[in-house]
């Protein structure tokens, strides 16, 4: 919903994870949110939320008063878990509003 977002606590890092109902193959990665300054997305292919392993990690421009609407091409992989780790922020506070994946 463009209505809802999610909001860190203050501290950092934070962590996203958001789950599918089974293994999916991703080709690309899509991210509104706001005062993110270092993001990393990392995925997993358990049944579990464990086992991690880094895709992408980029340092997101600083859009005052804007969302930072970022897109990561990657390579098709296969996902269970994309886990969303806020390294850095440029306030105390952070905002995620959407997530998108595709593939199939």
């Amino acid at each position: 919903s463009s209505k809802t977002f999610w909001t860190t606590t203050g501290m950092f890092p934070q962590e996203l994870i958001i789950g599918f109902p089974k293994c999916v193959k991703i080709s690309k990665v899509a991210i509104q949110c706001y005062l993110v300054r270092t993001l990393r997305i990392e995925r997993s292919t358990s049944k579990d939320p464990v086992g991690f392993e880094q895709c992408v990690e980029k340092d997101l421009q600083h859009r005052e008063g804007q969302l930072q609407m970022e897109e990561f091409p990657l390579p098709e992989f296969q996902a269970t878990y994309l886990r969303f780790i806020i390294k850095s922020a440029f306030d105390h506070f952070v905002s995620v509003h959407r997530v998108m994946a595709e593939g199939t």
